[in-house]
């Protein structure tokens, strides 16, 4: 059984984008933009820089306000005014730069924000022992084994960090998890640790829409595929309707490719025979 059909069967929709746009005065960054995201499913979104997939994580995550088409959560029409809008719908968002703070311990990172805290008045203090029991506790169902929870974030690898980032916001509640090129600086053997617990989110029962530049990473987990093109989706398959091969050659540009070849090689100039 693949990685991508080992998840718990889609119960649900959770999201849904209908022709969506962004517009920044006369630029169009996103132009009639559609997906589904499903409970139990990964929607991977792929294209090259400059295609629009930051600012499609910026209207799902609140930071920008799409300004055509429909965003609708749990069966409700919304209009995120901030990120906090999107976080109490449950949509999650794992940027990059991760927001982990590099010289902090483990635990401290898990609870940035929404410390525990236990006591009262003068006498309150941080719940340490709870925090880092339930840190333990949540690496582990994730099947992340990390010895020492006083370690500093910075001292761990760029796969391990995603996954604390990733265990951490199914902890708090997520129900859509966005992840933003989690794959994109790792090398071979973090990216295969990331992507398993890209599936292990997607098997917890959550709706993940990873975005990648990478088809063959997003192969391997996706259940559904969106590419975008100049803010534009340029296809929309499921993983039944389309083979690894495809999806790479859609990627790579595919007629404008076969285009530029033929248009490259008739211009060039036939070899000289003559020998002179």
């Amino acid at each position: 059984m693949s990685a991508a059909t080992a998840g718990a069967a889609p119960t649900s929709e959770i999201l849904r984008l209908t022709d969506v746009g962004k517009s920044y005065g006369n630029v169009h960054a996103l132009r009639g933009v559609s997906l589904s995201v499903r409970q139990g499913e990964i929607t991977c979104v792929l294209g090259d820089n400059g295609a629009g997939k930051s600012t499609l994580i910026k209207v799902i995550a609140g930071l920008h306000q799409h300004t055509e088409g429909q965003l609708v959560v749990n069966g409700e029409e919304v209009r995120f005014t901030s990120p906090r809008d999107s976080l109490e719908r449950g949509i999650a968002t794992v940027y990059q730069d991760l927001a982990l703070v590099p010289l902090m311990s483990i635990w401290r990172n898990f609870f940035l924000g929404a410390e525990l805290s236990t006591g009262w008045g003068p006498f309150k203090r941080l719940d340490v022992r709870t925090m880092v029991r339930t840190t333990d506790e949540e690496l582990t169902k994730m099947g992340i084994s990390v010895p020492d929870l006083e370690r500093p974030v910075g001292a761990l690898s760029g796969g391990q960090r995603q996954c604390i980032a990733i265990a951490r916001a199914i902890h708090f509640g997520a129900k859509v998890l966005i992840l933003d090129e989690p794959t994109a600086a790792l090398g071979v053997k973090q990216s295969g640790v990331v992507l398993k617990y890209v599936a292990k989110a997607r098997d917890a029962g959550l709706g993940v829409i990873f975005i990648t530049h990478n088809p063959h990473h997003a192969y391997l987990v996706g259940n559904h595929f969106v590419i975008l093109n100049r803010g534009n989706v340029s296809l929309d398959r499921s993983r039944q309707e389309i083979t690894l091969e495809e999806l790479t050659n859609e990627m790579a540009g595919g007629a404008e490719l076969a285009a530029l070849s033929h248009e490259l090689s008739t211009a060039v100039p036939a070899p000289d025979t003559t020998g002179r």
